[in-house]
């Protein structure tokens, strides 16, 4: 009997994290291939900034993610930001019919990151999948955990390590 081959499958399980809003924050990624149930490899990102938006924070998440990878791949974002997910894969495609414009024809906030983000999922198969925050999801937890890691040193009256 022949084994059959390894589906390898990628995830990225993003969050942002901010201490005040806006106030210094955090983002987490942790970016897992899976055969199955079964973890192959796992890296872990994270950032932050000293003044930034919750918001911010959650899209850096996603865009590190996507720019880290070096050549095009089908990866899965989870995330638990409904800004991120319902920007992404609808209102971006007004923004950008409108000049990123929002349907009130005011200017796109954060529109820096949402350019960032389209070019960096454009290069890649991405599905997005929506998951809630702090509802006990192991690899959203650890993804938080990454991104309050990524805004500790910028918190006030915390020792940077």
């Amino acid at each position: 009997m022949q084994e059959s081959p390894l589906m390898t499958e990628l995830f990225a399980y993003t969050d942002g994290a901010c201490s005040g809003n806006p106030g210094p924050g955090g983002w987490g990624a942790l970016l897992q291939a899976k055969d199955g149930d079964d973890i192959v490899k796992e890296r872990e990102l994270s950032g932050g900034e000293a003044e930034t938006t919750n918001n911010r924070m959650e899209l850096l998440a996603a865009i590190t993610a996507l720019e880290t990878l070096s050549k095009p791949t089908q990866i899965t974002i989870v995330t638990d930001s409904a800004y991120v997910k319902n920007g992404v894969t609808g209102w971006i495609h007004g923004w950008k019919r409108n000049g990123w414009k929002t349907s009130n024809k005011k200017p796109v906030k954060n529109v820096d990151l949402w350019q960032r983000l389209d070019a960096a999922a454009n290069r890649h198969d991405v599905t997005w999948e929506w998951v809630k925050g702090h509802a006990g999801h192991p690899e959203n937890e650890r993804a938080d955990e990454l991104a309050r890691a990524g805004m500790a040193p910028f918190k006030p009256g915390k020792a940077k390590s």
